[in-house]
């Protein structure tokens, strides 16, 4: 890996200001990811590891946000119907 390891206290001072608050949130939240493993290698690979983290909330909060109602959801969040079923059962929210 070729990345330049910032110590975390001055990556955190590197957030745009223009970023939105999920944004802010996602940037801070993997920079401690990375400070905490170092160079320890993410078997699954670290987008695979964030997205399958961040896609259960996700999908429990807009789910819970429209009352249940998969269709309002789905459409919520651009996706079909289905796919969201199949999200939801691959994260155990069915």
């Amino acid at each position: 890996m070729n990345a330049v390891r910032l110590p975390v206290i001055e990556a955190i001072r590197e957030t745009p200001p223009s970023q939105s608050a999920l944004g802010e949130c996602v940037s801070r939240t993997v920079r401690r990811y990375l400070a905490d493993i170092g160079d320890t290698a993410c078997d699954e690979g670290l987008h695979a590891l964030v997205i399958h983290e961040v896609e259960g909330p996700l999908l429990r909060e807009v789910l819970a946000f429209h009352d249940g109602n998969q269709s309002r959801a789905a459409a919520v969040l651009g996706i079909n119907r289905a796919t969201l079923r199949k999200k939801l059962a691959a994260h155990g929210l069915l």
